[in-house]
C-alpha cells in the first residue's frame, strides 16, 4: 500500500504486465506482433511537420504560450465543427485547447466535481474515465454496457431510484473504447434529455470522431439542440491526424465547464508548445482529406483482422467504429481470465493484446485488439494464432 493518499486509490496497472512481458520477449529477439496499446503507427502528414519545423525556428514561439490555446487554433477548431456538424461555437467562451484528450478529462473532472459527487459512465471503459473520477474524489458509478440500449436503460433506472443521489456528471464516449459500441443521434438526444431533466452535466469523449466505417459517421453530442446548456465534447488530433505524440486536444461546448477548465489549467500549465499549436492550425485547415485516408487504413486493417480471426476459429463481430476489436475470449480459455489468456497468447503465438480486466471489472472475459499493425503483420499474427486456437 502506498503512503500517498491518491496513489493508494489506484489499482496496479494491468497493462504493465503485458508490456513487461512483450519487452522481455523482444529483448530475446522474438518478433511480437503488437495489437496492445491504441497508439497510431502512421506518419503525421508532412505539411503539418513542415509547419512545426518552420514555427520552431522562430524564437518568438519559444516563450510561454496561452494555457487555453492560441486564438487562431481555437478558431480553426470551431470552424471544423461548423463544417462537419453544423454546430456553432464561440472560440472565446466555448472552446479550449488541452494537452491531449486525457488531460482534458482529468483536469475537467478536478474542476467540476466535489468529493462524493457521482459520475456515471459505461463499463468497461478507458481507465481515465473511472480513475479520473476517483483521483478527483468523486464517486465512480459504473453501468454495464453490453450494448448502448442497456446502458441507456441502466441510466434511466438509476435516475428513477428515489433514494439514490443523482449523478452530477454523465461521462460517455462513442465510438467507445474498448467495446467499439457506436450510437446514433437519437441516442445522444435521449442522453441530453435525461441529463436536462435531472440536472446532470455530460462529458462526451469524442476521441474516435473520424473513425466510423462502412459509411457510418459518428454523431457529435453538440448536434443535439440545447446540448451546449449542459454538455461538453472532447476532441483530439491524435487518431484523426496521426498526431498522438503531439498531445493536442480540445474541450468544446458548455461555457461554464469550459471556464472551470480554463481556471484550473491556468494554475497547472502554460499550454502546449506554441509551434505545435501553429502546426495544428494547418492540420485542421488543410488536412481533412488525410483523416479520410487514415480512416480507410484502419478499415482495411479491421477487415483483415476480423476475417482472419473468424477463419481461425475465433468468432468475432465486425466493429462499426473506433480503432479496436473487442473480442470475447474463446469458451475453452474463459476460465483463466483475460490477463492470463493475454499472457498465454504472447507466450504461445507471440501476439500481444490488452486484457479486458484492465478496462474495469466488466471487461473481464474479453481482450482488445488495436488496429496498429499493417495487413501483412496482421496475417502473420493470424497464422501464429490458428494452430494455438485449434490445438
Amino acid at each position: 500500500m502506498s503512503e500517498f493518499y491518491r496513489i493508494a486509490k489506484l489499482p496496479p496497472y494491468v497493462f504493465a504486465v503485458i508490456n513487461e512481458m512483450k519487452a522481455k520477449l523482444r529483448a530475446q529477439g522474438q518478433d511480437v506482433v503488437d495489437f496492445g496499446m491504441g497508439n497510431p503507427d502512421g506518419e503525421t502528414p508532412s505539411i503539418i511537420v513542415d509547419k512545426l519545423v518552420e514555427a520552431a525556428r522562430n524564437s518568438k514561439n519559444h516563450r510561454y504560450s496561452m494555457s487555453r490555446g492560441i486564438p487562431h487554433l481555437r478558431q480553426e477548431m470551431v470552424k471544423r465543427y461548423k463544417r462537419n456538424y453544423d454546430v456553432d461555437l464561440d472560440p472565446e467562451k466555448e472552446a479550449i485547447v488541452t494537452i491531449g484528450a486525457k488531460d482534458a478529462i482529468a483536469h475537467l473532472l478536478f474542476a467540476i466535481i466535489a468529493p462524493g459527487d457521482i459520475v456515471v459512465s459505461p463499463n468497461p471503459a478507458y481507465p481515465i474515465h473511472q480513475y479520473g473520477v476517483i483521483m478527483a474524489e468523486g464517486e465512480a458509478h459504473m453501468l454495464p454496457m453490453p450494448d448502448a440500449a442497456t446502458f441507456l436503460q441502466g441510466l434511466e433506472d438509476l435516475y428513477n431510484k428515489p433514494a439514490e443521489k443523482k449523478p452530477k456528471v454523465i461521462l460517455i464516449s462513442f465510438p467507445h473504447n474498448p467495446t467499439t459500441t457506436c450510437v446514433d443521434l437519437p441516442f445522444m438526444k435521449e442522453i441530453v434529455r435525461l441529463a436536462q431533466l435531472h440536472g446532470s452535466y455530460i462529458v462526451h469523449d469524442f476521441a474516435y470522431a473520424d473513425l466510423g466505417f462502412d459509411g457510418y459517421k459518428p454523431p457529435s453530442i453538440l448536434q443535439v439542440p440545447g446540448a451546449k446548456d449542459i454538455a461538453v465534447e472532447i476532441f483530439s488530433l491524435s487518431k484523426s491526424y496521426n498526431m498522438a505524440g503531439w498531445r493536442v486536444g480540445f474541450c468544446l461546448g458548455n461555457p461554464k465547464m469550459i471556464y472551470a477548465l480554463s481556471r484550473i489549467k491556468s494554475y497547472l500549465d502554460y499550454g502546449t508548445f506554441q509551434p505545435i499549436q501553429i502546426a495544428s492550425i494547418i492540420a485542421l485547415r488543410e488536412c481533412e482529406e488525410e483523416t479520410i485516408k487514415i480512416r480507410d487504413i484502419y478499415q482495411e486493417r479491421r477487415d483483415v483482422l476480423v476475417e482472419g480471426l473468424n477463419a481461425a476459429g475465433w468468432p468475432v463481430t465486425t466493429p462499426q467504429g473506433s480503432m479496436f476489436l473487442w473480442a470475447k475470449i474463446p469458451d475453452r480459455f474463459a476460465p483463466m481470465g483475460s490477463l492470463e489468456f493475454a499472457k498465454l497468447l504472447m507466450e504461445k503465438a507471440l501476439v500481444a493484446v490488452s486484457p479486458g480486466i484492465g478496462f474495469g471489472p466488466m471487461g473481464e472475459g474479453h481482450v482488445r485488439f488495436s488496429f496498429i499493425e499493417n495487413p501483412h503483420r496482421t496475417r502473420q499474427a493470424i497464422r501464429a494464432l490458428k494452430p494455438f486456437l485449434q490445438a
